[in-house]
């Protein structure tokens, strides 16, 4: 059974800026657990002034010109969410107890072995007085969506006020987390993109990321890792500060929306598998650094580890898939990010954008180079943001003007950084490629100019769905919506309900149109395949031995990805297991075809 203190075996990962900005105010009052970006303070901003107006709560502006601002907005805006929250979920509880019906489709909604719709059916059964009994047990057992926060620990940018650096607590990063522990939140903070030990430190300054005299945490740490020794690393790092990472998110490396970390060739699969062995391990090896060093602070020490969750997220877009992972690698929770994208109820998209992710195909969707940050970056072909780029391209005017400098974090030219994606950057970049063009081919030159402007602004195109979605002004250049969908948005093409989607997690009815979906496993491995591929064809310099080994290792660990996977589906674990061995199988002979260049050297 599911505990009570869970009312949904699902959640719903950050995604971009702007697409789960508001999300909780969207779906926690059911329960559904949901990630804010806390990067963009000015979208903040701009949603907090939205939202005070909608439910009539008082608002002040935050201007720029107080030098904590980008902390403060962060605050303001999550405790205006907070508020509206409760408040919906108050009026939730109220309206489940006053109508049969209501409550009969909320009941829909939960999982089949939801604790709390049995418990629900019982009160029905014994037939108490509706409105009284239910009540009751709906203030007993109801637990309102976590409001957790999303910080990418790469963008960390220093800040400069009237002209001098402020100190590193000023950085991007290290406000967002200030106004996160300032907040009213009792949630958690999901860290991604690697570690940032000048960030992990700033946790120390902030009494909620400590256990109380009850052994309970008012605010939590979640490390988005990619593997088991990733997880173990920066969790007995954290440790060593006294701090408790509550949950490990793991996330396929490709299989994904937004940047695309790919691992060494590890597949989700057996990642899940190495993890799931050795939880027990993690949680006991952690505490013990963890004890030691509340004991050095003189902090409360909680006499045994605290609760640990493992989640997984990436690919995931069937109820079988959704039952496997938490049955097989008895995962907590299943993030589902991509096919939300679709349900109007929960996510903040723009009509042009959302026409746009219904009808994709499978070849409108692909890894990019689009991303300042040089990770590749999932994305689909035909958005706004591509035609106003292209069109600046066109008239010689490649690069954005750059108003939010989230992303600048180049020093090439200077301590106060610079985006890869602004006009100011490309321009000197296109003129110094002008000034080689005469040592290298014409066919190097364009590819080295098409890596220069392809570089889009995300801090605007990852945010503009919001105010296109609730008509807020948009100033500035025009930079239209970027969106980062994960591959599995081919196998979705229409919008639907809140309550659909919910019944099609949990097997109860489903939303896909197509019966040609691949099993996520199966999908990640080609994707894998294909990037192995693409690294080699798309080396333009002298191969090296380093280089010539890391893909000797990243193609035996594929070969390992295959043989573990063929071993768990040769029993029929599904109806598709025998499909599945077939893929394996042909991935597996696809990968032996691979060229290594100057194998035979190493």
């Amino acid at each position: 059974m599911i505990s009570p203190k869970s009312m949904h075996t699902f959640h719903i990962p950050v995604m971009g800026l702007a697409y789960t900005i508001d999300s909780p105010i969207r779906v926690a009052q059911y329960g559904i657990s949901s990630v804010i970006s806390i990067i963009d303070d000015d979208l903040m901003e701009k949603m907090n002034a939205f939202y005070s107006k909608k439910f009539n709560l008082p608002y002040k502006e935050i201007s720029k010109k107080d030098k904590d601002y980008r902390a403060q907005r962060i605050t303001s805006y999550l405790n205006v969410v907070d508020a509206i929250v409760r408040e919906k979920f108050s009026k939730l509880k109220t309206e489940l107890s006053e109508s049969k019906l209501a409550l009969e489709n909320f009941m829909a909604t939960l999982p089949n072995k939801s604790s709390i719709k049995e418990g629900i059916s019982n009160v029905l059964d014994e037939g108490s007085t509706l409105k009284g009994s239910v009540l009751d047990y709906l203030e007993k057992h109801l637990k309102v969506g976590d409001i957790d926060v999303n910080i990418m620990t790469k963008v960390d940018k220093n800040n400069f006020f009237k002209g001098e650096q402020l100190p590193v607590e000023f950085n991007d990063a290290h406000a967002s987390l200030r106004g996160f522990a300032n907040s009213n939140l009792n949630s958690s903070v999901v860290l991604s993109a690697g570690m940032n030990p000048r960030l992990y430190s700033y946790f120390e300054n902030f009494n909620d990321f400590f256990p109380d005299r009850e052994g309970q945490l008012k605010k939590k740490i979640i490390l988005k890792v990619s593997d088991y020794c990733s997880a173990t690393i920066q969790g007995k790092f954290l440790a060593k500060k006294g701090l408790w990472v509550s949950e490990y998110r793991i996330e396929s490396g490709l299989n994904c929306g937004g940047h695309a970390f790919a691992t060494d060739g590890f597949l989700l699969g057996p990642i899940l598998e190495e993890i799931k062995n050795k939880k027990e391990e993690l949680m006991q090896d952690t505490y013990a650094i963890f004890e030691k060093a509340l004991s050095l602070k003189e902090c409360i020490v909680p006499e045994r580890p605290l609760d640990l969750k493992i989640t997984v997220q990436g690919g995931v877009g069937i109820a079988d898939e959704h039952e496997f992972l938490l049955e097989n690698y008895k995962v907590d929770s299943v993030g589902w990010g991509t096919p939300f994208l679709l349900v109007p109820e929960a996510t903040s998209v723009d009509k042009q954008t959302r026409a746009l992710l219904v009808n994709a195909k499978e070849k409108d969707l692909y890894l990019s180079g689009i991303s300042p940050l040089g990770v590749p970056f999932n994305t689909i072909k035909g958005t706004s943001n591509e035609f106003y780029k292209q069109k600046r391209i066109d008239n010689n005017k490649a690069g954005s003007s750059c108003p939010k400098k989230y992303l600048a974090l180049s020093k090439e030219f200077g301590p106060e950084g610079i985006c890869t994606a602004s006009k100011i950057y490309q321009d000197v970049k296109l003129q110094e490629l002008e000034a080689k063009r005469f040592g290298v081919t014409a066919d190097m030159s364009k590819n080295a100019e098409a890596k220069i402007i392809e570089k889009a602004c995300l801090c605007v195109g990852l945010a503009n769905a919001s105010y296109l979605e609730n008509d807020i002004k948009i100033k500035g250049q025009e930079q239209g919506v970027v969106i980062c969908p994960g591959p599995n948005m081919a196998y979705f093409d229409k919008e639907v309900s809140l309550s659909k989607m919910m019944q099609h997690i949990y097997g109860n009815g489903s939303v896909l149109s197509h019966i040609n979906r691949p099993n996520m496993f199966v999908k990640e491995l080609k994707m894998y395949v294909d990037y192995l591929k693409n690294e080699i064809t798309a080396i333009s310099q002298e191969v090296t031995t380093k280089q010539i080994k890391k893909w000797v290792a990243f193609r035996n660990n594929l070969f390992n990805g295959i043989s573990y996977y063929q071993d768990l589906f040769q029993a029929p674990i599904s109806s598709e297991s025998e499909n599945i061995q077939k893929e394996l199988q042909f991935y597996k002979e696809e990968l032996i075809e691979v060229t290594i260049p100057e194998l035979e050297a190493v």
